[in-house]
């Protein structure tokens, strides 16, 4: 899984999707697809999926933004990436 995943995304924006939305942002392969995604971080992290948004930035990287169940709290799994 860690060839789908490359790393977590720590802006300002980023910390305020996972505090409001439950939403984790991650940088990910360019060729990984939405199921993959989803499939990765399920199994490296134990959460529920809900929803995988993606898209190509303008830095040549694709970003994924992953919603959370409210289950799970996409706070605890910045802190464990030490993004907050």
């Amino acid at each position: 899984m860690k060839e789908v995943i490359i790393r977590p995304v720590t802006s300002e924006k980023a910390v305020r999707l996972m505090e409001g939305q439950n939403i984790i942002t991650l940088i990910v392969n360019s060729k990984s697809n939405k199921q993959k995604i989803k499939k990765a971080v399920q199994e490296l992290f134990k959460v529920k999926v809900l929803k995988v948004n993606t898209l190509h930035s303008t830095k040549n990287e694709k970003k994924a933004y992953v919603k959370l169940s409210d289950d799970d709290n996409a706070l605890d799994i910045g802190a464990d990436l030490g993004m907050i």
